[in-house]
């Protein structure tokens, strides 16, 4: 099948990946009531068609933190994306340095800083924004932040909706979590036997397994489980506002606070002194049953647009999702899922063109609402009758 569309992405690596790793990506926590709320509430938002106007030229690019983004689209962080092809988070920054945008590198992802930040070094592009909970292990985080520094890192993504791993029954019922050594070892060889494709790829080439940015934290840890097990544990659910200074004690560049649903909670990012936050849900892998992150924004994006930058990410999965939450005020959105899933389905180049499959998604967009730049979306690009 020739992808078209992200959703094409989708089951490309779904027939590619082994299903511990499919549905670790594609599912979300308890009955995933949020994980469909997040693309169902974006679909039901209706764009407003003009015609007859002057379209010759249009601007995507928006200026944001320092940088000047091509599109208004970033790639969020994803853990683990080295296991969806051969140092995959390497791959996926190379992508986004080629589509001009941002790429968000999780503290779980198998890459290293490092090597994630010399990747794109390399094609004369930015180093990651580093993505990183609170750990209880302060020490080690304050190891984490140095070295984001010294890598030349511009952004600060300061995940605050993690204080625990959500329930993913999905999970549970693959094998990936919830059983017992033997079992998982069983599930695991089976995977890697029956997807030859995937299993020639990770490990002639993709090697070591690892979470490569806290690999010095497990002592004798030799598989990525062992690496999530130690996060899991250091998951600190004390942490509060005050943290941040402590942060900013080791970090002096630009905070965006990540997994904000409520504007109290936007409002007490900007007294925190954060220069930017996502609105987000975590994908809906955290708490189910909440808000969508689209129905979420107009209100978060009313009451401190004015004061930090508002971005967005959950359910966003075509060009078109794009302008609505800019238009409902977004500077610019993350995507998870459709990056790990055109990673998982053919590595850099269906990132590339997945991100070029936006591009052009946001351009008919904007062309047939009458928008010529993406800085001036506003709510009357949407059709609220």
């Amino acid at each position: 099948m020739r992808a078209a569309s992200v959703s094409d992405y989708r089951e490309l690596a779904r027939r590619r990946l082994p299903n511990i790793f499919f549905e670790y990506i594609d599912g979300g926590s308890y009955a995933e009531e949020t994980l469909r709320r997040n693309v169902a509430d974006l679909e039901a938002i209706a764009l407003r068609q003009r015609v007859m106007r002057d379209m010759t030229k249009i601007d995507m690019s928006v200026e944001t933190l320092g940088q000047t983004l091509k599109m208004p689209v970033g790639l969020a962080p994803v853990g683990m994306a080295g296991m969806y092809a051969s140092r995959g988070e390497a791959q996926a920054i190379r992508a986004a340095t080629a589509a001009g945008v941002p790429f968000c590198l999780s503290t779980v992802g198998v890459c290293s800083i490092e090597e994630v930040a010399a990747a794109a070094k390399k094609q004369g592009g930015t180093p990651p924004w580093f993505q990183l909970y609170m750990l209880k292990d302060r020490g080690y985080m304050r190891e984490l932040l140095a070295r984001a520094k010294a890598v030349g890192c511009p952004v600060l993504v300061f995940t605050v909706d993690l204080p625990l791993p959500g329930s993913r029954y999905r999970d549970m019922r693959s094998g990936f979590t919830g059983g017992t050594p033997l079992q998982t070892m069983m599930t695991q060889a089976w995977e890697g036997v029956s997807h030859p494709a995937w299993t020639w790829d990770l490990f002639a080439r993709g090697r070591p397994h690892t979470l490569g940015t806290v690999q010095d934290a497990v002592k004798g840890g030799r598989r990525v489980t062992d690496f999530l097990a130690w996060i899991s544990r250091n998951f600190d659910r004390s942490v509060t506002w005050k943290d941040i200074d402590w942060v900013r004690e080791s970090w002096d560049g630009p905070i965006v606070v990540k997994g904000v649903l409520d504007v109290e909670d936007a409002r007490a990012a900007v007294k925190a002194g954060a220069q930017g936050l996502v609105v987000s849900n975590h994908g809906g892998r955290q708490l189910d049953g909440v808000r969508s992150s689209i129905t979420a924004l107009p209100k978060v994006a009313d009451a401190v647009g004015g004061d930090l930058e508002v971005y967005m990410d959950g359910g966003v999965r075509s060009g078109l999702d794009v302008l609505k939450a800019l238009a409902l005020g977004a500077k610019a959105c993350f995507v998870g899922r459709p990056w790990a899933w055109a990673l998982g389905a053919g590595g850099q180049k269906a990132v590339e063109k997945m991100l070029d499959t936006l591009r052009a998604e946001l351009a008919v967009a904007m062309i047939l609402t009458g928008c010529t730049d993406v800085r001036s979306a506003g709510r009357e690009l949407l059709d609220r009758d």
